[in-house]
């Protein structure tokens, strides 16, 4: 099976997308309040994070975007944030339509990730457990991926796996009588082993911590903050108020939010607070309108909403990154909004 799946992929190799004019691609794929965030590379690589439920809605969904939008032939790093079947329930379908090369994830558990004893773990995990790909590799805090140089510098880096920072080699500041964040409950779910992760493009860098919760996000940033700031903030675990933790967005210290929503999960009204107190951020943006009571002061403006709808046509969020990095443009094709803001230098 790998030897045929690296036959496959050297066939494709001419095939191979690439973004002629250098720029950093990213997009958010709807998938209903999964998770799904796909970045081409200026070489054309490309890193696929999470793959959203199964069923084929999904799949289809990042098989299009990824073949027809960006133009690849392949995904060549496939991330699986942790184990919760909204975030890798399609891995499986999609291998099945596009080579995946490289898998990176917690290791695949034997039970299930969140202790419960009578669930249909081995069957729910069969087939992303089994599913072709050349490659399976487990994530440590600190491990970069292994991307191709270009003439601006590029970085994909896991800073927390298994509840675990990484240990920066440089100081990232330090806060100014900021007290110790209280604790939440203990979270035993395999959310608070979710990896986070940053790519750095230039002076441009992105941060997504799928699903990590509130205790595992404060050792991110106190008793001092062990990330950079950045441009993008991906909202993590959807939006919900058990993450999200607001001392390490003041550490991140986003220009820029988006939220991979779906029509009745995430918006968390402290959340979406947190967001708005924020005073770095310029704009926000979600894959979905919040159709729930609350939805009428839980949103984001209505512009840098993908799908105002509950049944929608599943429209995606995109984002390109001038190829130094000094400017970045945000567009939903589906509804002809496009910005552009200028990159803060770190």
């Amino acid at each position: 099976m790998r030897s045929h799946l690296l036959l496959l992929i050297a066939s494709a190799t001419a095939l191979h997308a690439g973004t002629a004019d250098g720029r950093l691609d990213l997009y958010w794929i709807d998938s209903e309040g999964g998770g799904s965030t796909l970045i081409v590379t200026p070489a054309g690589e490309s890193v696929l994070v999470d793959s959203g439920n199964p069923g084929g809605r999904d799949s289809g969904r990042i098989f299009d975007v990824a073949t027809r939008v960006a133009g690849l032939h392949r995904i060549d790093h496939y991330i699986t944030t942790h184990f919760h079947v909204d975030h890798f329930g399609g891995a499986a379908e999609l291998a099945a339509r596009l080579p995946i090369v490289n898998v990176w994830d917690n290791g695949i558990p034997d039970a299930d990730p969140d202790g419960n004893k009578t669930s249909t773990w081995p069957l729910t995990s069969k087939a992303y457990r089994t599913m072709p790909v050349v490659e399976r590799h487990v994530v440590q805090p600190g491990l970069r991926l292994p991307l191709k140089a270009g003439d601006t510098p590029l970085t994909f880096q896991c800073i927390m796996a298994r509840q675990t920072p990484w240990t920066p080699s440089g100081s990232f500041g330090a806060w100014d009588h900021e007290p110790e964040p209280k604790p939440a409950p203990v979270d035993t779910s395999d959310n608070a082993n979710s990896s986070a992760w940053i790519l750095s493009f230039g002076p441009f860098r992105f941060y997504d911590g799928g699903d990590v919760t509130w205790n595992s996000e404060a050792k991110l940033a106190w008793p001092a903050p062990r990330v950079p700031t950045v441009e993008v903030y991906q909202v993590t675990h959807h939006g919900l108020d058990v993450s999200n933790h607001p001392l390490l967005i003041k550490a991140l210290n986003p220009a820029v939010s988006v939220m991979n929503n779906g029509p009745t999960k995430g918006t968390a009204g402290a959340v979406v607070a947190t967001l708005r107190a924020q005073s770095s951020i310029r704009a926000q943006y979600q894959l979905h309108k919040n159709v729930r009571p609350d939805g009428a002061t839980n949103n984001a403006p209505e512009e840098g909403i993908a799908n105002l709808e509950a049944r929608c046509e599943g429209r995606f969020i995109h984002c390109r990154v001038d190829p130094d990095g000094k400017n970045y443009t945000f567009e939903i094709p589906g509804t002809g909004h496009v910005k552009s803001y200028v990159t803060r230098m770190p």
